[in-house]
């Protein structure tokens, strides 16, 4: 395979990109640091079609990314593989308002291919080519220039041992006819809402024990201006407050500014700035969070009761245990939302009663639901057996 040296030019931008968009796939990584901001700072983009390879320096003085972004998300011809690729189809996102598109990530692939759930980019590359990496250059600084040629050498390793291992992969998916399985993954990685951070939906991911309207409301005010106030200094949300200091003030909110200073987890400063000024006005403007917005009392288990709840665990050993037998990662077979929506009498729009899922997990799945199967032990092991009902 050719490797390019550091690609810092328009012209060599250009006809990388012009030649690769002829390819069938071309393999994608990114390089970034997070660390210390609120958005991901681009430091390096990595890319392969099998046949060369190249580091593209976003940094570099003058380049323009626009023949690679267009690359990426125009040309739907050429397939983008990636692995475990969320933050870089974040970073893509970011710069274009668009998704890479066809995309095949190897990491979900994995999982049909009983490599388990989550398998890392070292473990993927041990198992399929037997090459043990140097995770070294892993933690390096990347925005620091000049990069060195260790630096570029291992980034670009991540691009080359994925253009190998795809072909391979794809062959055994076609072998095992599992390819299909994997399509609608695929379109939710691609699906661009996954990437579209709405400051009034932020609260949902703060941690917080009450289930009160005035509450939740407050929670909503103050992780939307959060969020805002983040976005705005270009800072990582927890350099702004951290999630437990939001759950504090929302149950516990400062009548005025100066009570501020007394918060645990902010500056004493707050008391009398302009940022503290606009937490406080988050707070005064808050409103009781609407009824249809609430979140359920037991999110993990919606509207199971106590025999559900049996049903739903009785639903987990069944993925379990059929997951086991066709060799592949549960959670590609079923999601535990879905297994408890199923136990408390969904049977609308579920993925498990649908399609290949139906076939291999969602027909037994349902019939356990409604009495014509259930559990034996036969010779020490533990099967499935039907029954007359």
């Amino acid at each position: 395979m050719q490797i390019h040296p550091l690609i810092t030019e328009n012209a060599a931008l250009f006809a990388l990109c012009e030649r690769m968009a002829k390819a069938d796939f071309i393999a994608i990584d990114t390089e970034f640091m997070r660390e210390n901001s609120y958005w991901p700072d681009l430091c390096l983009f990595q890319i392969s079609d099998g046949k060369e390879a190249a580091a593209i320096d976003p940094k570099a003085p003058s380049l323009d990314l626009k023949p690679l972004l267009s690359l990426l998300v125009d040309n739907e011809d050429v397939l983008k593989v990636f692995h475990a690729g969320g933050q870089d189809i974040e970073i893509v996102y970011n710069l274009t308002g668009k998704t890479p598109y066809p995309l095949f990530d190897t990491q979900i692939a994995s999982m049909a291919l009983s490599q388990g759930e989550q398998i890392g980019y070292s473990n993927l590359v041990d198992s399929w080519l037997g090459i043990h990496l140097d995770k070294g250059a892993r933690f390096t600084d990347w925005g620091r220039r000049p990069l060195d040629k260790r630096q570029i050498d291992y980034a670009i390793g991540d691009v080359t041992h994925l253009a190998e291992i795809f072909p391979l992969m794809l062959e055994e998916l076609r072998k095992t006819g599992r390819g299909i399985w994997l399509d609608q993954e695929m379109e939710r990685l691609a699906d661009p809402s996954n990437y579209t951070v709405n400051p009034g939906d932020a609260w949902k991911r703060v941690r917080i024990s009450s289930r009160k309207a005035e509450v939740l409301g407050r929670l909503k005010a103050i992780a939307a201006w959060r969020e805002l106030e983040a976005r705005d200094k270009n800072l990582p949300r927890g350099r702004i407050a951290k999630d437990e200091t939001l759950a504090d003030i929302a149950s516990h909110p400062p009548r005025a500014q100066e009570d501020l200073g007394k918060v645990r987890g902010l500056s004493a400063s707050w008391k009398g700035n302009e940022i503290g000024a606009r937490l406080m006005a988050a707070i005064q403007s808050a409103k009781p969070l609407p009824r249809d917005e609430m979140p359920e009392r037991d999110p993990s288990r919606p509207g199971l009761g106590k025999e559900g709840a049996l049903v739903a665990d009785l639903l987990k050993l069944l993925l379990k245990i059929r997951s086991r037998e066709i060799n592949v990662a549960s959670r590609l077979l079923a999601r535990s939302d879905d297994l408890e929506l199923l136990a408390a009498g969904a049977r609308a729009n579920l993925p498990i009663l649908e399609g290949w899922r139906f076939e291999q997990f969602g027909r037994d799945a349902l019939d356990l639901v409604e009495g014509r199967m259930a559990f034996a032990v036969r010779d020490g092991k533990l099967l499935m057996t039907r029954t007359e009902a």
